[in-house]
């Protein structure tokens, strides 16, 4: 047997001795009925404001990701130079990805000039989201004392698993591609843009109303995509972590899920949040592109 079987087969022996040392030591404490995993999805009110304008967890993460968003374009814009450092190499890389991939793939230049700023911060605002998503910060609902001051625990929340953020950014998306087309074709031309060309009669009508269904789902599909993954990432994660275990009241299963529970978390911040955001973006595109184009 090779050295490199025996150390992993070491490391899989030792892994399981553990997890049975931990059945055998902690037991069952029985199932927790106090514990909800979804109270980490609570928006607490910490400032209340006049209106619907309190100030909670989901506004801090946004403001975060809308300040990244910021200074990443200013950044981008005011600091390239001739010859590259290696930050400025990776800095490159995001921007051809943004500009090239993304926004003139799916467009002209002439529009893909003009929309790029939108589809770039959108890209970049979706993806910080995701990623600071899985940081954890001071911002549960339950607290701890430290010298005197009672400070929220650590948790990871992201701004996307709540539908209402990818929900209205979907908006945004919807009403700018439906303006753009309007813009360039007019209010009949884009309408009549929606039926195929050769389509006519009763199946031209039943075609129209089928491609005005498609553009409003188009609004359900982007959302939904966005907070589904992320919330399920979320959920996948927390009862890996632990959650799972306090449920059941069993440490072992909580040794046991806690090193898949970081791998997922790994998958999750390596791959996932990126994915989404380059879905959401590369998708805004092709509407805006296909909203112009002759025929769609």
């Amino acid at each position: 047997m090779s050295k490199t079987r025996k150390i992993v087969l070491g490391s899989l022996l030792g892994y399981l001795l553990l997890t049975a040392l931990a059945f055998i030591v902690f037991g069952s404490a029985g199932k927790n009925e106090s514990f909800r995993p979804q109270d980490e999805f609570n928006l607490d009110t910490w400032i209340n404001l006049p209106g619907s304008l309190d100030i909670n967890k989901a506004v801090l993460y946004l403001f975060i990701a809308g300040v990244l968003t910021c200074w990443t374009m200013t950044y981008v814009a005011r600091r390239m130079q001739q010859r590259p450092n290696r930050v400025q190499t990776a800095v490159e890389t995001l921007f051809t990805l943004m500009r090239d991939n993304i926004t003139r793939g799916n467009m002209d230049d002439r529009m893909a000039a003009k929309w790029f700023p939108f589809i770039g911060a959108l890209f970049l605002f979706i993806w910080f989201s995701n990623l600071i998503g899985f940081i954890p910060l001071p911002t549960s609902h339950e607290k701890f004392s430290l010298f005197g001051l009672r400070i929220p625990t650590f948790a990871i929340y992201a701004a996307t698993a709540n539908v209402s953020v990818p929900l209205v950014l979907s908006l945004i998306v919807f009403f700018s591609y439906t303006f753009e087309g309007i813009r360039a074709k007019g209010l009949g031309g884009y309408f009549k843009s929606l039926i195929p060309a050769g389509v006519t009669g009763a199946m031209a009508g039943f075609i129209f109303v089928l491609e005005l269904l498609s553009n409003v789902m188009r609004i359900i599909s982007l959302s939904v995509r966005l907070f589904a993954n992320m919330l399920a990432g979320h959920l996948i994660i927390l009862f890996m972590a632990g959650g799972l275990a306090v449920l059941l009241g069993l440490a072992g299963i909580g040794v046991f899920l806690l090193p898949l529970g970081l791998i997922l978390y790994l998958f999750e911040v390596g791959l996932v949040a990126t994915l989404q955001a380059f879905i959401f973006a590369t998708l805004s595109a092709i509407y805006l592109g296909g909203a112009v184009a002759e025929s769609h």
